[in-house]
């Protein structure tokens, strides 16, 4: 049985989140809650939050135990991005592209 969570359009670039994501994929749910804890990124905290949905969707829905769980597969895909302008020099202007993410967590039995 495979457990799966998905957070849709988090407003931190893919790129950012794939460095927090990789630290944890492969490992068991309890060492992969505590590399997150202690991880100074942006974007551990979503995905802490992220992975214990997992977990409880893995409790709730299929009925199996959370010491036996282990990160199967986990990875991010670029969301829709948000364009934006600054004002430059001279009357010009400038385009900023706030990048979103979406991440997935699947959890597999060990």
């Amino acid at each position: 049985m495979e457990a799966k969570a998905v957070a849709r359009n988090i407003r931190i670039a893919s790129r950012k989140v794939r460095l927090v994501v990789d630290l944890i994929r492969g490992k068991q749910v309890g060492e992969a809650l505590a590399i997150l804890k202690h991880t100074p990124k942006a974007a551990s905290p979503v995905v802490e939050k992220l992975l214990k949905s997992a977990i409880a969707n893995a409790e709730h829905n299929y009925e199996l135990d959370p010491n036996n769980l282990v990160v199967g597969k986990i990875f991010v895909d670029q969301g829709p991005t948000l364009k934006r302008f600054r004002p430059r020099a001279m009357g010009r202007a400038s385009r900023i592209h706030k990048r979103t993410s979406h991440i997935t967590v699947v959890l597999n039995e060990k």
